[in-house]
């Protein structure tokens, strides 16, 4: 009798053995394994390494070099897709590829033209001596960015975050929009065909709670090319963040 005990003792320690390291090597692989997380997933990471999209933003200019802007805002998504590692101790890093827009509104009366013998964006002013028959005016001139963000993010406490990112910039397409009311006359010119740099770098910190959070941008470049507009440079932004 005692040996039959014996045996079954023996027998359920080995199967306890055997579902510990299977259970162990399931949690391996989880870890291990790819897996895609969404901009409002709140669960905790399970493994290292993820797809993610997040970081969706937008904002207003805080300073601008070039007196002649009234203000500018950005909206963008930060990470369309970008591969995430995670230590699963409180720390991120990533390397993705997203959108972003700014768009630069001018002071009255002042509007953006094009010379036609530079090629230039230069700063002109509404068709009429008379400013009081010139109505809703506005001249923007607008950027599309495609950007490519090393994120690092690292847990200071619970569901609070601080991130630092470096971001390369292709600056793929620039226009100018105008817009004005003359004589009860709506006129938009649009024109594009800029001499925007290409390449660009930005900086930008953000703090989080739970999704949401705060962010400020920095721009040190410049918006032209030397000699094709005004030199618009070492910008900065402050907004919102979701899904960071």
């Amino acid at each position: 009798m005692k040996k039959i005990v014996l045996i079954f003792v023996a027998m359920m320690a080995m199967v306890q053995m055997n579902t510990a390291a299977a259970a162990e090597a399931s949690a391996d692989v989880e870890e291990n394994n790819m897996t895609y997380d969404h901009p409002f997933k709140s669960e905790d990471a399970k493994s290292h390494w993820a797809v993610t999209t997040n970081g969706f933003y937008f904002g207003m200019g805080l300073k601008h070099n070039w007196e002649t802007i009234n203000n500018s805002f950005e909206i963008g998504l930060l990470n369309i897709a970008a591969v995430n590692y995670n230590t699963l101790h409180g720390q991120n890093i990533s390397l993705g590829v997203g959108f972003h827009h700014r768009s630069y509104s001018m002071k009255r009366p002042t509007m953006l033209m094009r010379d036609d013998v530079s090629d230039a964006v230069i700063v002109g002013t509404y068709p009429s001596i008379d400013t009081d028959k010139i109505k809703n005016r506005s001249s923007n001139l607008n950027l599309w960015t495609v950007q490519f963000p090393l994120v690092f993010s690292q847990r200071i406490a619970g569901k609070l975050n601080i991130t630092l990112a470096g971001i390369l910039n292709w600056n793929a397409y620039a226009r100018v929009d105008n817009h004005y009311e003359l004589n009860k006359v709506e006129n938009d010119t649009k024109f594009k065909g800029l001499k925007q740099q290409k390449i660009g770098f930005d900086a930008m910190g953000a703090l989080t709670w739970n999704k949401l959070g705060i962010y400020c941008r920095y721009t040190p470049g410049k918006f032209f090319k030397d000699g094709y507009g005004p030199e618009i440079k070492n910008t900065w932004t402050m907004g919102l963040t979701i899904g960071l």
